[in-house]
């Protein structure tokens, strides 16, 4: 990944090495360059962790400000650890979000898909044949349950996707050295993939930690996905750049995520 800088105080964002020369408009963004204080310091677009409604509507503006949007060009979906993929043909009336959904998937040039993170996997899917795009929010049940793949199919269904033509990003989360999970989720990972190799890892106490970038590559190959980017950047090591849920022990923001056809 590139990560990007602009003029001083503006959001500082990355974005994937494999679309920096296609008709995509895209990046993860960074804790900077907002306006946001406290825990929330300072590009937080999480509306529901104690900031300042205020702070979080301009922070929001200024990170689809720096691809040329405003709110009337954007969507969201209101995030529930599920694997429901919406299509998204533009904002919905006097409401902020589409539905409840864990993916957006649309093929209209102008409009930006906007998430929120910190620590699930952002995952992003570009089909260069049918000019469409998509966004996933994947923490350890979305993974498990599949929302990747249903977001495949849906771009399937929706504009006859080839999933072998189809490009996909795992952007940064929670690495496999940090995720610490409980036994259900082992017992989650198994019943899903068969197997737990080199998908949870024991630590010599016997405590076990979950692999989100490589069980998510291993859906998407599973879908007939070949062009898989792994940012390979963890939320919970690098909190003086992402916001972190786990290392922070909850008190912190949410960082942005935008993906738009150009």
């Amino acid at each position: 990944m590139q990560r990007i800088e602009q003029d001083q105080n503006a959001p500082i964002y990355y974005q994937f090495d494999q679309w920096l020369q296609t008709p995509l408009q895209h990046g993860i963004f960074t804790r900077h360059g907002g306006v946001s204080h406290g825990p929330w310091d300072s590009l937080n677009v999480g509306g529901t962790v104690g900031d300042e409604v205020t702070a979080v509507l301009e922070n929001g503006r200024r990170i689809l400000a720096t691809f040329g949007f405003n709110e009337k060009q954007s969507c969201t979906v209101w995030q529930v650890h599920g694997v429901d993929t919406v299509v998204a043909n533009g904002p919905m009336p006097q409401r902020k979000w589409l539905t409840r959904a864990d993916g957006m998937i649309t093929n209209k040039v102008g409009m930006a898909l906007t998430m929120r993170f910190a620590d699930c996997t952002p995952i992003m899917l570009y089909d260069p044949e049918h000019h469409a795009v998509g966004i996933v929010h994947a923490g350890w049940r979305g993974t498990v349950d599949g929302a990747i793949t249903s977001a495949v199919q849906a771009m399937k269904l929706a504009y006859d996707t080839r999933p072998d033509l189809l490009q996909a990003a795992i952007g940064p989360s929670i690495g496999p050295d940090r995720y610490q999970v409980g036994e259900e989720v082992v017992a989650a990972v198994q019943n899903r993939f068969g197997t737990t190799d080199g998908l949870i890892k024991r630590a010599d106490d016997g405590s076990a930690y979950f692999n989100l970038w490589e069980a998510n590559r291993r859906l998407l190959a599973a879908s007939g996905v070949a062009q898989i980017e792994v940012a390979g950047i963890c939320t919970a090591t690098y909190t003086d750049e992402f916001y972190s849920h786990r290392a922070e022990k909850g008190k912190t923001g949410r960082f942005g995520a935008v993906i738009a056809l150009c």
